[in-house]
């Protein structure tokens, strides 16, 4: 048998180990659940999903259920690497909200909130709460009804709690000047809820105007949103709400997007900040190739003032296109996000954003939606567990075409 020559064999194991480097960076993805199994399964989860201190996950579904008006789901291990997913409310029952697109938030005492685009006793949105039952199951209730005199209306984000057990949250429509508002959900002695208005966007020249996104706190307790549209160039904003005494709050847009190849339009990009006090989000439109952008903005100093820097322009061959919702950060510094549209099915991808020690970022498509009976369309952005697994809801796609609850491991 001829003798493999040397210089082959030392070629080939390089190869291999190159191999192996590259495969141990790419994810496998996993589906845990197909919506849309039954009549009373949700349907298409728009929003993304939640852990609970004990590993389930919790989300929504923006229709199916038992009245096919959108559902509360938990999904729990099974201990055998499968999930049993439960509806834990169906929306639409005696003038409750229907059509949830935003996800949870739990507070302290293991309540969930969210919001309902619409629906309630005027049609146009709730606040609602979830709360455990005693016996296994939960209780919903309807906290505000949107849509009353110069109240805003529609709210397609989810809500953020303060320390103090008070809810933040933005409706895109509504307000003293029809655009959106920034609102606050106070508990009261008595048991009820108060609803306030921050602030009623559009109310000057090139603020921004409907806010698809829900909101982020600072360490000074700021906060910080986006508008999909408004602005100097009518394209969309980031912008911050500063505390200024007695209940009231002052609102600064501290960027306005679309000039020259910057990003525009952040739909349901939700901002996270770092340690240094520096933003990152997503657009869905703009950018070097018109497919959206990854961006950071950081404060100037001294000086005042932001600066806005773009650190992924989507779109580019098989790159995916149009990320509908925010990032999120792992303990290293590496941002992952979701792209509704494009990779190499244009179903949308997971894509991962890691600093390359030269000041700027490289992306790394994790997964491609769209193959066989996968979901595709993963618009709700993705969670981390504490073994860097990623998981996330995709709208439409899966064995039943109802949308997923996925995960991508590393």
């Amino acid at each position: 048998m001829p003798t493999t020559p040397v210089s082959f064999r030392r070629m080939t194991f390089a190869a291999l180990i190159v191999f192996l480097l590259i495969a141990s960076s790419w994810a496998s993805e996993k589906v845990l659940h197909n919506f849309g199994i039954t009549g009373a399964d949700g349907e298409q989860p728009f929003g993304g999903l939640i852990f609970d201190h004990k590993g389930n996950l919790y989300g929504t579904t923006y229709s199916g259920g038992g009245l096919s008006m959108g559902t509360v789901f938990e999904m729990t291990p099974n201990g055998s690497g499968g999930w049993t997913t439960v509806v834990l409310h169906n929306f639409g029952q005696d003038k409750d909200g229907v059509h949830p697109e935003a996800g949870l938030v739990f507070d302290a005492d293991g309540n969930l909130y969210g919001t309902t685009y619409a629906g309630g006793s005027r049609g146009f949105g709730t606040v609602y709460e979830m709360s455990p039952d005693g016996s296994g199951g939960w209780a919903e209730k309807v906290l505000h009804n949107f849509g009353s005199g110069l109240d805003g209306y529609e709210p397609e984000a989810g809500l953020i709690l303060d320390g103090s057990g008070n809810l933040y949250g933005t409706t895109y429509n509504g307000g003293s000047h029809s655009f959106g508002v920034v609102f606050e959900m106070s508990p009261k002695g008595s048991g009820g809820w108060d609803e306030k208005v921050l602030h009623n966007f559009g109310a000057a020249r090139f603020d921004g105007t409907n806010p698809w996104a829900s909101l982020v706190f600072d360490g000074t307790g700021n906060l910080y949103g986006t508008t999909s549209a408004g602005g100097s160039a009518s394209v969309g904003t980031v912008f911050e709400m500063t505390p200024n005494g007695g209940g009231r709050w002052t609102e600064t847009v501290i960027h306005s997007f679309g000039i020259g190849d910057d990003g525009n339009s952040p739909e349901h990009d939700s901002l996270i900040l770092d340690g240094m006090g520096n933003l990152y989000g997503t657009t869905f439109y703009g950018g070097g190739f018109n497919k959206g952008t990854a961006y950071k903005i950081g404060p100037n100093g001294g000086g005042g003032g932001w600066t806005e820097t773009i650190i992924h322009n989507f779109g580019r061959s098989t790159d995916g296109q149009s990320p509908y919702s925010g990032l999120i950060f792992d303990g290293s510094g590496n941002l992952y996000g979701t792209t509704g549209f494009g990779g190499s099915n244009n179903k949308g991808t997971v894509y991962k954003i890691s600093p390359n020690g030269s000041g700027g970022w490289t992306e790394t498509v994790l997964h491609n939606f769209g193959s066989g009976s996968d979901g595709n369309e993963p618009i709700g952005g993705v969670i981390l567990d504490g073994a860097g697994n990623l998981y996330g809801t995709t709208y439409n796609g899966g064995s039943h075409t109802w949308g997923t609850a996925y995960e991508v491991i590393p």
